[in-house]
């Protein structure tokens, strides 16, 4: 049979996959479930010709290889946009990362010394055992800063109380920063610091950024063209539910629900999954897995996400990219300025649009609260905040995104190894690929080295790469040098339970 591979899931990493096949020739089909829009977490909703990121994506990669894809893609349409986000709290901005002067002085004097005070405490009697995140940023910065910069937006994003958290997640996300040396960076050289400090923990961050003029569904429909101008497939509203391996045979058989609930079915040499990897054990594949392995994905868990759109005059308020909201008086984590990604997401020059963005467990209050409400809410929180006067709101729109991220509790890497270890040994032409498929909170750029290896791998005829290894030790924060690395590899940290 002729080689044919069918790709579930038209993400950054599905699409990128599809795109590098047929280059090779090789017959491929996308199956995506949506029926509007392509480039999954990464795509641009658009309303009223409002165009919005649905998370927020920056375009830089330390792979060259990435760099170089996105430069094929879309060569005429990337921006050089300028990298910016800060901390909100108390109506006020705050550098981000912190910088211990900036914070200090817009405290004010009081705040300031009871911060400086509670430091000093937590460097004099620190926590022996520490355990949790709270207990790691405490002994950092101590309890008032942990309290201020810290607790309120970290428990909003991932539900749960920092004191549930695991210090080792706070130990990566938090490299390399304290009080003391934030104060060092401030008032010693940059060189001399750089000259003691073998570690290198003092980096730079990325001044700059590439966008595509209007988000990044623009990139990801430009891909999506060429992979049809190339012969290849790209299928929306098609909605997988049978994956069907017959080892005799060796081959696939897929269906799908098409348009208007059509059944069909596909038969390939080769599957390539972005689907929840959740969904892909217990709902799509055939023969059934294990009962181990099944249990394994009955466990695994995952964060979901909306975002509130809020279109408004513009009154300038801030030029963010997005800042990030350290208030518990209201639920918004963060929110993003689209005007500032790229002016031209934006069709009135005289107004603005802002994404509020909720973080939210699927049938919780926020999730389960229809639009009009959660317009309503998101309304009422930005003139709490005093970022906008009632008057100057127009219009608003909600996008729900669920399974934004992966969940990463005590015992997540043994169910994912369960998983992978009889996907691989029962079904052999089967790959997963990008953040959902592996279970692993990758970002876009690693989402898609997910798919270049894969693609290698098939065109080899065995696993010669193992796509496991990207994204194994990386830092959360943008910094160096675009392109610098022929490939980049590091783990997101996200945050797990304590035991």
């Amino acid at each position: 049979m002729q080689t044919h591979v069918v790709i579930i899931g038209a993400g950054p990493a599905g699409l990128t996959a599809g795109y590098l096949l047929a280059k090779e020739n090789i017959k491929v089909t996308i199956l995506e479930a949506d029926a509007e829009y392509v480039g999954g977490i990464a795509r641009t909703a658009t309303y009223k010709g409002y165009c919005f990121d649905i998370g927020g994506h920056r375009f830089f990669s330390k792979a060259k290889e990435v760099e170089d894809l996105w430069s094929e893609i879309l060569p005429y349409d990337m921006l050089d946009r300028p990298r910016s986000s800060r901390i909100f709290y108390r109506q006020q901005f705050f550098s981000y990362p912190l910088k211990a002067f900036d914070a200090l002085q817009k405290l004010g004097f009081i705040e300031s010394a009871l911060c400086v005070l509670s430091y000093l405490k937590a460097k004099l009697l620190p926590i022996k055992k520490v355990n949790s995140f709270s207990d790691w940023v405490i002994n950092h910065f101590g309890k008032r800063l942990f309290n201020i910069f810290f607790k309120t937006y970290t428990e909003k994003v991932w539900g749960m109380r920092c004191e549930e958290i695991s210090a080792d997640w706070a130990a990566q996300r938090i490299k390399g920063l304290s009080l003391f040396s934030a104060v060092m960076n401030a008032v010693v050289p940059k060189a001399r610091l750089k000259r003691n400090n073998k570690e290198g923990i003092i980096k730079t961050l990325i001044d700059t950024f590439r966008y595509p003029r209007k988000g990044p569904g623009m990139l990801w429909e430009a891909c999506a063209e060429k992979i049809k101008q190339k012969g290849g497939e790209v299928l929306l509203d098609s909605d997988v539910y049978r994956c069907e391996y017959s080892a005799q045979k060796q081959e696939w058989h897929i269906q799908y629900r098409h348009k208007n609930g059509e059944a069909k079915k596909i038969t390939a040499t080769h599957v390539i999954s972005s689907a929840p990897m959740r969904e892909l054990v217990l709902d799509y594949l055939q023969p059934f897995v294990s009962p181990k392995a099944l249990s394994a994905a009955h466990e695994l868990q995952y964060r979901d996400f909306l975002i509130v759109i809020l279109i408004l005059r513009d009154k300038k308020q801030f030029s963010d990219n997005w800042i990030y909201v350290h208030d518990a008086e209201v639920d918004v984590a963060r929110i993003q300025n689209f005007k500032s990604w790229s002016p031209e997401m934006v069709p009135d020059a005289d107004m603005c649009c802002y994404g509020m963005e909720y973080f939210c467990f699927a049938g919780d209050k926020n999730w389960s609260a229809n639009d009009g409400d959660l317009i309503s809410k998101a309304t009422q929180e930005i003139i709490k905040l005093g970022l906008a006067h009632a008057e100057d709101i127009l219009d608003g729109y909600v996008v729900r995104q669920p399974k934004a991220y992966p969940v990463y509790d005590n015992n997540y890497q043994t169910h994912v190894d369960v998983i992978r270890r009889e996907l691989e040994e029962k079904f052999p032409t089967l790959y997963l690929v990008g953040r959902n498929g592996m279970h692993k909170y990758n970002n876009q750029d690693h989402a898609m080295m997910t798919a270049m290896l894969t693609v290698k791998n098939i065109l080899a005829n065995k696993r010669v790469y193992d796509v496991w290894c990207v994204n194994q030790d990386a830092e959360y924060i943008e910094s160096g040098q675009a392109g610098e690395k022929e490939l980049e590899q590091g783990l997101r940290a996200v945050p797990e339970r304590i035991s």
